[in-house]
This record gives structure tokens, sequence and C-alpha cells, in this order.
């Protein structure tokens, strides 16, 4: 269910949401493993935590979300197109500080971005995997 707010647009909150769960449903389908969602540390927040299908490697997934009302506006920009270079850097930030609380900082790891873009009348996102998207 989506919240409205104003002109019938959902809000970024709902958005975002339901943006971290088709995320997790598609990673556990391509057999990752969800360890943690919304881990915050004090000075920020990680979407997903996962192990890889190979259970060898944690996964730190950042999910963007938008929902697409039609309009002019629309294909303008993609919702992965957010993580710029200052969310990336607090994102390896996060992603050490998160392996560092649990003893596993000689653990492989990687951060990944998953883009899931709603659309007015269509039943399914669109969500694409960005593997290693952050160096």
């Amino acid at each position: 269910m989506l919240f409205f707010r104003g002109k019938g647009r959902p809000s970024t909150r709902c958005v975002g949401k339901r943006g971290e769960r088709a995320a997790a449903r598609m990673l556990r389908r391509r057999g990752y493993r969800v360890l943690a969602r919304n881990q915050r540390l004090h000075f920020g927040e990680l979407d997903l935590v996962c192990l890889a299908p190979d259970r060898r490697e944690v996964v730190f997934v950042e999910v963007k979300a938008l929902h697409r009302g039609g309009g002019t506006g629309a294909g303008r920009f993609r919702p992965e197109d957010h993580v710029d270079r200052d969310k990336r850097r607090r994102l390896v930030a996060l992603s050490r500080a998160w392996l560092g609380q649990r003893g596993w900082q000689s653990r492989h790891w990687r951060i990944d971005v998953v883009a899931v873009e709603f659309a007015v009348g269509v039943r399914r996102p669109t969500i694409r995997h960005h593997e290693r998207a952050v160096p």
C-alpha cells in the first residue's frame, strides 16, 4: 500500500521502504541471504546487508527508489545516479564500521547499488542491480 501526499504522489519514505522490500526480494531470489536491514550507525544507515550467493562475501546494498508519476520529467534521471562521491565515501565508512563492530574486518566485502523504479499503472517495478558499484 502506498501512502500519498498532496497531488496523489506517494511519500518519499513510502517509496523508499517499498523499494527496499522489492530489492531484498530480488536479492533473495538470486541466492543472497539478507543479514540485516536499515542498520543505523552513529553517522548513517546501511539499507541492506547481505551475504553473496557463494556465502564468502558480505554485500552492503544501497537502495535507491523512485516513483515515476508520468509527465514531462519522466526519464530524466535514474535513481542510481544519486549515489554521488560523498555518498560513496559514507557507504565505505559505514561498511567498514559495521564489519568492525562484528570483528569481520578480514571478510571480503563489496558495495552494490540496487535501483528500483515504480511507475503509475505498472504492477511490478523495474529493478537494476549494480554489483561493485562503489570501488
